[in-house]
């Protein structure tokens, strides 16, 4: 049995253990003890709970060794109360006895257990602290782990590789370069740095603290030998490039993301599902389907069986490119489906503004005895509110807490008050957020605030707007909405003194921008802009094309304007939004009949709303445009979301 032991046979070792008790041999605490560890190894929890059936009929003493054995085997079947009841009748316990309760109460989120337990040891390893704080941060209490992991080096304690790994996550969850610096000098002095895991840290700490440039160095002083002399050098530079492309991605560096993919196919890394994942991430953020496509064909290709998390990211990316159909196809085309991917369809359809589709497939989910999780209630409201489904989202909002027993958050709460807000139940939404105690939160008041310049309704936007700068007095999106709806109203004083306070206290406003991707090629749009090559071209054919409109009925909303200028300036003002110079080059620069699709930072304003659903049809191209509220599909003079959005 040691030998099958020493040699990982866990499951010869049980064979040997069954033939032990059919000859009637009785084993004694050694071989029991390696009983009880394999089955934990193998998960054969019911064979290891009949062993401790066998121990207390027959009234043996469990010793330390054997207490640990139990314990780990209940800690490894999730059973915290029967590891409890084994740990609390040991006699004696050791590191190894509260190293395993420690971890099993992180593991359960009985935090204060843990802890509790972790200050009573009279002695602790470095295990136990590793244990402590990598649980700390799992459940996201990093402050916490921060503290702990300062007092573990006051302490004089030593460093293993593994404690070295965990402070690098603990520095890139926090952002704190300046500790993933610490721990880079202290691994290079030891000599650390040649072991796979932590290098792989560093590399992600650098990247989740934006500093790239230190990452690829990192990466960079990897041997290339090293890297495929072995297959555990193949999983290393998987591993590694995976962190830096994922950093890139995270950073906003879309670009080099892709480059660094290319050259990782063109010599031979493995790519991932990790990899995967964040390339299709990547394609999401920038609207860029082409590439998102190739990805996905990619996939297929070189066999990957996608888990949920990628296949999730795939519907994410088609959705967020402008494609729903496609994001139906991937999602239907699975046929094991867990909560994330049903989240991930419900939000495509609620991006997309199908609210009652995202329904539908909620109650599917609900039919296939899917359990719902916070998300994707967070999903469903949000199809809600953007479809006017008010009594369905109200009604979601309940079900949530009284059949599910989830606690909302508050994006759950910013969502009801967004749904009431949309559907011009000003007074309800005010309510509904001081019954809920959430008149401190910043979110609820930028959606409420949104709804009075929807509505025009002055009074309650200045009072929202008081309570908004009161929590967030440095926030340009307040003064620019609470300006907006001044001007609107021609309360032109009123803006005038908002923008002036803004200067005096140095707030910019945030620029809108619009973009569109042709030939492999990204083209960015200000209002008024004539940077681009071939403005003079593009002004032209605009100015043109909105005679055009206005011969089919178009009149430019110029209450909209938020200055005071003559009524001929205005129209010339709202002329030349970003979204309508994009909009006009890409039918420049397409085949007839060739769809646009348009990505916005901004909401789009009530005017291009209505002005793009004339272009739609005097031009008869499908048009998409992404705001960063939704996705608006303009064919034949229509948009998708019915002008309710």
């Amino acid at each position: 049995m040691t030998g099958f032991a020493r040699m990982g046979e866990l499951g010869e070792v049980l064979g040997v253990f069954r033939e032990m008790w059919v000859d009637g041999v009785r084993p004694n605490r050694f071989t029991l003890s390696c009983v009880l560890k394999c089955c934990a190894g193998l998960k054969e929890f019911d064979v290891g709970e009949g062993v401790h059936g066998w121990l207390l009929r027959n009234w043996v003493d469990v010793d330390i060794v054997l207490g640990n054995s139990l314990v780990d085997l209940y800690a490894k079947s999730g059973k915290l109360e029967y590891a409890r009841a084994v740990f609390e009748s040991m006699p004696e316990k050791d590191i190894v006895s509260c190293n395993i309760m420690i971890g099993l109460y992180v593991d359960t989120r009985d935090l204060d257990e843990s802890i509790d337990l972790f200050r009573k040891m009279a002695c602790r390893d470095v295990a136990s602290w590793n244990s402590i704080i990598s649980g700390l941060l799992r459940n996201g209490c990093n402050r916490l782990a921060l503290e702990l992991l300062y007092e573990m080096v006051e302490l004089g304690n030593v460093f293993s590789e593994v404690t070295f790994s965990i402070a690098l996550i603990l520095a890139g969850s926090l952002s704190f370069l300046e500790l993933g610096e610490q721990m880079h000098c202290k691994i290079l002095k030891i000599g650390f740095d040649r072991n796979r895991i932590v290098r792989s840290s560093l590399i992600d700490m650098y990247c989740k603290c934006g500093e790239m440039e230190m990452a690829v160095k990192v990466l960079g002083a990897i041997k290339p030998q090293a890297l495929h002399s072995s297959v555990s050098g193949m999983l290393d530079a998987t591993i590694s490039w995976s962190s830096i492309v994922s950093g890139y991605v995270q950073n906003g560096s879309i670009e080099c993301a892709f480059e660094l993919f290319r050259r990782m196919i063109r010599e031979g890394v493995e790519v991932n599902q990790v990899t995967l994942t964040s390339m299709t991430l990547a394609c999401a953020g920038s609207g860029i389907i082409e590439q998102g496509r190739q990805i996905h064909a990619l996939i297929e290709k070189q066999g990957h069986k996608p888990d949920n998390f990628l296949l999730s990211a795939i519907v994410d990316m088609y959705a967020k490119c402008g494609s729903l159909d496609d994001a139906l196809s991937t999602f239907y085309q699975t046929t094991s489906r867990n909560t994330v991917l049903w989240t991930s369809v419900i939000s495509a359809c609620a991006l997309h503004g199908q609210g009652e589709e995202a329904i539908q497939l909620f109650q599917q989910m609900l039919n296939e005895r899917i359990t719902p999780n916070e998300v994707t209630f967070l999903s469903i409201l949000s199809g809600c509110g953007r479809s006017g489904l008010v009594e369905e989202g109200c009604a979601y909002f309940r079900s949530m807490q009284e059949d599910y027993g989830i606690v909302p958050r508050m994006e759950h709460f910013t969502c009801i008050v967004d749904l009431l807000g949309r559907a011009g139940l000003l007074e309800k939404a005010k309510e509904f957020i001081y019954e809920n105690g959430i008149s401190d939160q910043m979110g609820v008041w930028r959606a409420f605030l949104s709804a009075c310049k929807v509505y025009k309704n002055i009074g309650l936007a200045k009072w929202a707007s008081d309570q908004l700068l009161k929590l967030e007095p440095r926030n340009e999106s307040s003064y620019v909405l609470l300006s907006n709806i001044c001007a609107t109203s021609n309360k032109w004083m009123d803006a005038a003194e908002m923008r002036t306070l803004m200067q005096k206290r140095g707030i910019k406003k945030r620029p809108g921008v619009s973009w569109i991707r042709l030939k492999n090629k990204i083209h960015t749009f200000f209002a008024g802009d004539i940077s681009h090559p071939q403005a003079g071209e593009i002004y032209s054919y605009l100015e043109t094309l909105i005679v055009r409109l206005k011969e089919v009925g178009y009149s430019s909303d110029t209450s909209l304007i938020t200055h005071d200028v003559e009524e001929e300036q205005r129209e010339i003002f709202l002329g030349f939004h970003s979204e309508k110079l994009a909009i006009a080059f890409g039918i420049m620069s397409t085949p007839s009949g060739s769809p646009i699709l348009v990505l916005k930072n901004i909401r789009i304003c009530v005017d291009c709303h209505t002005a793009i659903k004339y272009i739609s049809l005097v031009t008869d191209r499908k048009i998409t445009v992404r705001d960063t509220l939704r996705f608006h599909h303009f064919e034949s003079g229509h948009c998708s979301c019915k002008d309710y959005w």
